[in-house]
């Protein structure tokens, strides 16, 4: 049987904005550089632990090098369920986290020092498939969750909801979703910014991009056997393969209607991503609990933990990054996320 691992969790605590200076607000996290950190406010004094706790001065490169995505990709080639997922209130940094700054387009491409996990995961993923000398194919799909809605970012034309079915074989899956072959680090990049450049996004009080779906891009890697076994096959398409994935998830920010300012469209927007982040917790909470008092995990609750449901709690390798604010202002939803960050590192998958 495999053994049981817990997923690798992060901590990254973003600058205070000039809006907050401006404002007076004071820092209250404050990384304390042994992979805690601390919490201090009135009324709170608290100190949380995790696998590494970046702050406010750490590059991407080092998010990148000290998260343990490297591992991740290697994991994927080797035939592994990969996920990553970003999650903290709205403005905490996640997106930028994940892809570097929102600005960069295809004609304008943000700085190499600016890159976040996924650029880098993909020059990495081909890097290392070139250098293992296997046959290896890459495609990529990328959905984004909507309203309780999945919309394909990479088809042609509007995005239209697509169903979600379940099979004993495959679990929960997305049926009729594109699925693009790439093979040039310059392919997924491209791919990377059309379909977030799709994606569903408002300005209001806490954040000028905020995003208003979940978003999840997943790689998918086949590859054959290296060349020593290939005169073991009788026919070419019977030599043995791996099939891993490695998949991005950039979740919306959590977010309070009050702080925001929002109403009409917005209001609903932000109650749909509160419903499901209140569900992934949910879940979270209860795989968190030792294996023989765990009841029913309720995935069917919303979209999103369907289609999280493998890499959750079932044979997947897990990496969450929570993004914070140092504010005084954002002290409540900064509290939450290490919480819920510290349900998560408990949780255990069979990879």
């Amino acid at each position: 049987t495999a053994t049981p691992l817990c997923p690798h969790s992060t901590i990254r605590v973003r600058p205070l904005t000039c809006t907050e200076t401006r404002r007076g607000d004071r820092q209250v996290v404050h990384s304390l550089g042994n992979s805690t950190v601390h919490v201090s406010a009135a009324r709170h004094d608290a100190t949380f632990g995790f696998s590494a706790v970046f702050d406010a001065g750490a590059s991407q490169e080092a998010v990148f090098e000290g998260s343990g995505m490297r591992q991740l990709v290697e994991l994927a080639i080797d035939g592994f369920s990969c996920t990553v997922f970003a999650f903290g209130q709205t403005g905490s940094g996640k997106t930028y986290t994940l892809m570097g700054p929102l600005t960069q387009t295809e004609t304008r491409p943000a700085a190499p020092g600016l890159l976040g996990l996924m650029q880098r995961s993909f020059a990495c993923l081909l890097e290392q498939s070139r250098s293992r000398g296997s046959d290896v194919a890459l495609s990529a799909s990328y959905l984004e969750i909507y309203n309780e809605q999945v919309r394909d970012l990479l088809s042609p034309g509007p995005p239209c909801a697509l169903p979600l079915r379940w099979s004993k074989t495959r679990g929960f899956y997305v049926e009729n979703q594109l699925s693009v072959d790439f093979e040039s680090l310059e392919a997924i990049a491209d791919l990377l910014l059309q379909g977030s450049q799709r994606r569903r996004t408002s300005a209001h009080a806490l954040n000028r991009h905020s995003s208003r779906s979940h978003a999840l891009l997943t790689i998918h890697v086949r590859s054959r056997a290296h060349e020593p076994l290939q005169h073991m096959c009788p026919q070419p398409g019977a030599c043995p393969s791996k099939q891993g994935t490695l998949c991005f998830v950039d979740l919306a920010g959590s977010e309070r209607v009050k702080e925001t300012g929002s109403s009409g469209e917005l209001s609903v927007e932000a109650n749909s991503i509160n419903r499901s982040l209140l569900a992934l917790g949910h879940c979270i909470s209860l795989l968190a609990k030792p294996q023989g008092k765990r009841t029913h995990i309720p995935y069917r609750d919303s979209k999103l933990t369907r289609l999280l449901a493998r890499s959750l709690g079932g044979s997947g390798v897990t990496l969450m990054v929570a993004c914070i604010s140092p504010s005084s202002r954002c002290l409540s939803e900064t509290l939450s996320t290490l919480h819920y960050a510290s349900r998560a590192c408990r949780v255990t998958t069979r990879p």
